[in-house]
């Protein structure tokens, strides 16, 4: 079996540039992506000057990952209103660009919320824009400090669960240091556990059609020197059977307030996989992706994307033919179903790790504590 074996050294961040930033040239204020889409062939970087260019930066997954979305919108806010565009407006568009991320929609309410205080207490446009702002620097800032605290809950509770040690951890979809102002959700749990020695393997599934798998978090886990495999998501049935997996790590972009996790298409599979084979399914993912709104999993709105990420396939630096910009796999006028996302039901959820600590079993009630909780600290 082919994989990328382990080598010593500290873990590095995946990218020597950061994947989101706030700059101040003389011609305005902007904010700066990694092109998550030209990973891993190239490290690029986006400019956006305005909401507009970071929604459609949103849209086309260049920045993407839920607690990173949060970020972006309220990044997003802060550019319209130091550019002096409509902040109402943009914050509109911004956070209807992807509907399931509820991070995305957090983050523009919080610098939305700030702009609109300072500018009703001052009536300074300037000094609201500055609030803006503030608040997305804030909200960056916290969202490294609850990926260091998800990813000592999520060891401690692998720890308690897998005491043997030699952890063989199967993930998918993208959930490191590309999606969060820190070092990630589900991902920096298994690279707390590669730091401290008790990783034995990463399975890393490929995830279609977009390959966010095979195309981010090897890049990450190969950086950080982790011993990882990669699979495609259809082989992930003989590893469990095969007795190859200790625990699913996977982050969300949405809970709902019965524990219903949405997540990457393929994740449901997975936790189907991992109940019937007793293994531990675990979901690492900030409190503010818990949407106390959304009742239940039946009324998460499930993001459908274009056919044309199924019916093609996209490379960088690869010539394309197809109508979406890739190399057609499928003949011209095929349907494509294409969810952005499937929904989880709490019962096959093992334990869902957030910065303010585990719920398990997940219930309603248990969210809601959690939840109560968090606003706590965050008044004190």
């Amino acid at each position: 079996m082919a994989d990328q074996d382990a080598r010593s050294g500290e873990g590095r961040r995946p990218t020597g540039i950061p994947v989101l930033r706030w700059e101040e040239p003389p011609e305005g204020p902007v904010l700066v992506l990694l092109d998550q889409t030209r990973l891993p062939a190239e490290e690029v970087e986006l400019v956006c000057t305005d909401a507009a260019a970071l929604v459609e930066a949103i849209r086309s997954l260049a920045v993407r990952g839920a607690p990173l979305l949060g970020v972006a919108g309220a990044y997003g806010v802060a550019l319209a209103a130091v550019r002096g565009f409509e902040v109402e407006e943009a914050a509109a568009a911004l956070a209807g660009a992807r509907p399931t991320a509820v991070n995305l929609a957090v983050g523009v309410r919080r610098a939305q919320a700030a702009h609109r205080e300072a500018l009703a207490r001052t009536g300074d446009p300037g000094q609201a824009a500055a609030a803006a702002l503030s608040a997305a620097r804030a909200l960056h800032r916290e969202d490294a400090e609850a990926s260091a605290r998800m990813a000592g809950h999520g060891l401690a509770l692998l720890d308690e669960l897998l005491p043997a040690g030699g952890h063989r951890v199967l993930t998918h979809c993208n959930t490191g240091s590309l999606v969060s102002g820190g070092e990630g959700t589900a991902f920096a749990v298994a690279l707390a556990a590669h730091r401290s020695g008790r990783l034995r393997r990463l399975w890393v599934d490929e995830t279609r059609p977009l390959l966010q798998g095979a195309r981010l978090t090897a890049y990450e886990a190969a950086r950080n020197d982790m011993a990882y495999t990669l699979l495609t998501d259809n082989a992930a049935g003989s590893l469990f059977a095969a007795g190859e997996v200790d625990a699913v790590l996977i982050g969300a972009d949405r809970i709902a307030a019965d524990g219903s996790v949405a997540n990457k298409v393929g994740s449901y599979p997975l936790a189907v996989l991992a109940r019937y084979h007793h293994v531990p399914f675990i979901v690492v993912a900030p409190v503010t992706t818990v949407d106390p709104d959304t009742p239940d999993g039946a009324s998460i709105e499930v993001e459908q994307r274009p056919g044309y990420e199924v019916t093609e396939v996209t490379a960088p630096q690869v010539p394309v033919a197809g109508a979406g910009g890739g190399i057609p796999v499928a003949p011209l006028g095929t349907q494509a179903y294409n969810p952005a996302f499937d929904v989880t039901p709490p019962e096959l959820v093992t334990a869902i790790v957030t910065e303010e600590g585990v719920v398990s079993p997940v219930t309603n009630e248990a969210l809601a504590s959690l939840c109560a909780r968090s606003r706590q600290v965050t008044i004190s």
